[in-house]
């Protein structure tokens, strides 16, 4: 993987704040634009591409960063894009771009994201959406109904708990909320860019929880020595870093195709649920203590594997058709 310069740059600036800012987001905005990121210039943005939301992805995982970015940033802003809507666009693009908060109201109670679940008649949504990203503290609520995308102002919304609580996540219900169609959205394409985003976030998470699990093989010493020093951790860890660095390059390459974006998903859930696995089994006891991260890790790889389908659902993608 090579990047440029100004991606190197963005990925050390995002790292720097996340280091001093104990909340973000307000300042990822501000000083980094990252919200503008995917915003054509016109609507008030960067004009990024899908690598620069990696970049930044990346670096959010490696700290399990509790901020809207995959949600509103990506999610919403390419929803919006999607569709084509030169007035939609004007109105809500700036506002996301600035970091006001949008949601996309998508899945069902069961996790199934080939498909809505929430339906439309004559301008009005009826429906239950759940696993909606920072759904509860939207501003911008968007919802897909059929293969169309609305923009929805009254719902009920509640957030619900989580295994991974570095994820906000909510259940938004529709009653026969007005809403005011956006335009047509291709739901495929809107979920392969939020596979190839969540896949580097996923691949930084992997990256940073093996760099914990090495420095405390460097610290903890068993029969006069350090654990890192024995020759099956040595190549345990090995393995693993081939893991995390597949992961990247599977995570980059994502947004190729539709068919890498499945290998990515597949890939870096995977990955992220061995490293975090084995970060909890080299840490011994102390991994399973509510104060050391390893927990989080674990909690984040079961729920980002799940999140827009679970890699069975993208298996199908990823193998050839039989002849």
């Amino acid at each position: 993987m090579t990047f440029t310069a100004e991606q190197d740059a963005l990925r050390d600036s995002v790292r720097k704040l996340l280091d001093r800012e104990a909340d973000p987001w307000p300042e990822l905005c501000e000083q980094i634009g990252v919200a503008a990121l995917a915003v054509p210039e016109r609507f008030g943005g960067l004009g990024a591409g899908t690598t620069e939301l990696q970049v930044v992805a990346e670096e959010l995982g490696r700290i399990l960063a509790d901020v809207p970015f995959l949600g509103s940033a990506v999610l919403a802003v390419h929803a919006v894009l999607a569709t084509g809507n030169d007035e939609a666009c004007e109105r809500l693009l700036p506002r996301l771009a600035e970091g006001v908060v949008g949601a996309v109201a998508w899945t069902d109670a069961e996790g199934r994201w080939d498909a809505p679940a929430c339906r439309a008649d004559d301008s009005v949504v009826e429906g239950e959406a759940h696993y909606v990203l920072h759904g509860d503290e939207a501003e911008i609520l968007l919802v897909v109904a059929g293969d169309s995308l609305y923009e929805v102002t009254d719902a009920r919304r509640e957030r619900t708990p989580a295994m991974d609580e570095t994820r906000r996540l909510a259940r938004v219900r529709f009653d026969g909320a007005p809403a005011r169609l956006i335009g047509p959205v291709d739901l495929g394409a809107l979920r392969d860019v939020a596979c190839a985003v969540l896949a580097a976030e996923q691949a930084g998470a992997a990256a940073r929880a093996l760099e914990l699990t090495v420095e405390y093989s460097k610290q903890r010493h068993q029969f006069g020595r350090p654990i890192g020093g024995f020759q099956a951790l040595k190549h345990r860890m090995a393995d693993l870093h081939v893991l995390v660095e597949t992961a990247r390059s599977a995570a980059y390459a994502a947004p190729e195709s539709s068919r890498l974006a499945a290998v990515a998903k597949v890939h870096c859930s995977e990955a992220l649920a061995t490293v975090a696995g084995e970060m909890i089994q080299l840490h011994g006891g102390i991994a399973i203590t509510w104060e050391h991260p390893a927990h989080r890790y674990f909690k984040r790889a079961h729920g980002a594997a799940h999140l827009f389908g679970s890699p069975g659902d993208h298996l199908g993608r990823v193998r050839p058709p039989l002849s």
